[in-house]
């Protein structure tokens, strides 16, 4: 299927099939009442229904920047694209998780897409691991009440046999622990300078992959709001909040085997996010 199948040239819908001519009554038509086609005319009605189909685009633009489409001020209701941008990445990094962001908004919601994909990995499965991304991520005043919260419920018996690893976190032998998070954008809900709020839209895939798994990987969609402070040189976290969706409608796709999947995890790296 090519992009042209899906959709019509607009040029075409303003350019009549036919012209039709209403006769006296009683008066049949001839070939000498129909004039011979003028492909000059022709040719300027096109050009003509081209250039206003171009100024209304054009036009309609300009509106939409004056109107909300990004022009104002207030932060939450900027866009905010992850794409490049042309600034240097960060050059440095704390526990495995990047660090040495901007201290501007780009370098805020940079900081809050990386600390979210660092926070939903394995790692934090591992308590050596999960000490370095708290230490990494969280603002030092929350750091031991967050090693403490964390410990509490990654080294819950209950919880980690719901996610189908053993007692000690250990994956089944034969299975492939997948955790991570994919950020699909962020959002600027505000910033002082030495503190920002962004939301990271994101999908997560959790869970084993393997002939014998009874939680398979499943794709699920979340917006995390991270409260950050300038900090010792650096965002840090200071607190978040979740919250389900927005959720996409899923295609109608056969579902990849386990095996799929393994081979999957282990063949492409997750992205860290700073631009």
């Amino acid at each position: 299927m090519s992009y042209g199948d899906d959709y019509e040239d607009p040029r075409a819908r303003g350019i009549p099939a036919q012209t039709r001519t209403r006769l006296p009554e009683g008066e049949e038509p001839s070939a000498s009442r129909r004039p011979p086609a003028s492909p000059g005319r022709s040719m300027v009605t096109i050009v003509g229904v081209v250039v206003l189909l171009i100024a209304a685009i054009i036009f309609a633009n300009q509106t939409g920047t004056e109107e909300g489409g990004g022009s104002s001020d207030e932060p939450s209701q900027r866009a905010n694209p992850t794409a490049p941008s042309g600034a240097a990445p960060v050059e440095g990094a704390s526990g495995g998780v990047p660090s040495g962001f901007s201290r501007d908004e780009q370098g805020a919601q940079s900081a809050a897409a990386n600390y979210a994909v660092a926070l939903g990995g394995v790692g934090m499965f591992d308590a050596e691991q999960r000490e370095s991304i708290v230490r990494a991520v969280y603002a030092p005043d929350e750091v031991d009440q967050q090693i403490a919260d964390l410990e509490e419920v990654y080294t819950d018996p209950a919880f980690l046999e719901r996610v189908g690893l053993g007692e000690d976190g250990s994956v089944p032998e034969g299975m492939t622990f997948v955790s991570r998070i994919n950020p699909v954008g962020t959002n600027l809900i505000d910033f002082s300078g030495n503190r920002a709020t962004v939301e990271v839209w994101y999908s997560a895939l959790f869970g084993l992959a393997g002939t014998e798994s009874t939680n398979p990987v499943t794709e699920s969609w979340y917006t995390n709001t991270y409260e950050l402070a300038w900090t010792e040189g650096d965002w840090k976290v200071t607190d978040f909040s979740q919250e389900d969706g927005p959720v996409p409608v899923a295609l109608d796709q056969r579902a990849s085997s386990a095996e799929e999947m393994a081979e999957a995890v282990e063949r492409f790296g997750g992205f860290t996010y700073a631009r």
